[in-house]
């Protein structure tokens, strides 16, 4: 299954609309909330299966602001963040997906695009593609899900080449080129260019190292 995964639009659905009208084959479009609207206006004007949860800027604050997607590849645990406090620490939303069986936990709220692997569970943020924390055009990602585990990459507008993950022929995204197009590769890069999510690495320059657990919990990024 093919997944178009956005979040933070906040109004302005312009780069969203593109987005969908260059790609082919998506199953579902995954939106993390603000806004919730512009979720329900994609639905109307595309036609395309939804999935969507509510931000803080749709008001919605209450214990249960997620829901788990099911897919050929496992539980997929969604959420805007803003309940699970991602600006401040990534330990409570990976504590919730593991809490629901999860493989992957899907969020937004930082605008900052993150792909990365904790302890076998993967955390991905598509950033925003209206209002990007970065600069630049803004970032969303492509999943495929399967039997065989979870494929992505976070890939910025308008470009051939991912930020990080592998890319849409399933190929290891270059590293080195990688980093170098990130607009601010030491808060956005944190997180580690995977070379092929789902499957096992054969590369130390591309997994978690000991003690990156203890540093993406303790990560602020101060917005």
């Amino acid at each position: 299954m093919k997944l178009l995964v956005i979040s933070d639009t906040h109004g302005n659905l312009e780069k969203a609309f593109q987005v969908y009208e260059q790609l082919s084959g998506v199953d579902v479009l995954i939106h993390l909330g603000d806004c919730q609207r512009d979720a329900q206006e994609l639905k109307r004007r595309l036609g395309v299966d939804i999935i969507s949860v509510r931000g803080n800027m749709d008001r919605a604050y209450g214990p249960n602001e997620f829901t788990v997607f099911p897919t050929e590849c496992g539980k997929l645990y969604l959420s805007h963040g803003h309940m699970e406090n991602v600006k401040m620490s990534y330990q409570n939303i990976l504590y919730r997906a593991e809490e629901e069986g999860c493989v992957a936990a899907l969020f937004g709220h930082t605008h900052k695009p993150l792909f990365a692997e904790v302890e076998g569970l993967y955390l991905v943020n598509p950033g925003s593609l209206s209002l990007p924390a970065t600069g630049g055009p803004g970032t969303y990602a492509l999943l495929t899900t399967s039997p065989e585990g979870l494929e992505g990459a976070i890939w910025p507008l308008d470009s051939d080449r991912p930020l990080f993950g592998s890319s849409r022929s399933g190929q290891p995204a270059n590293t080195r080129e990688a980093s170098e197009r990130t607009t601010t590769p030491s808060e956005v890069n944190q997180a580690p260019v995977l070379e092929s999510p789902g499957k096992k690495s054969s590369s130390k320059a591309s997994r978690v190292q000991g003690g990156y657990l203890r540093k993406l919990l303790n990560y602020s990024d101060r917005f």
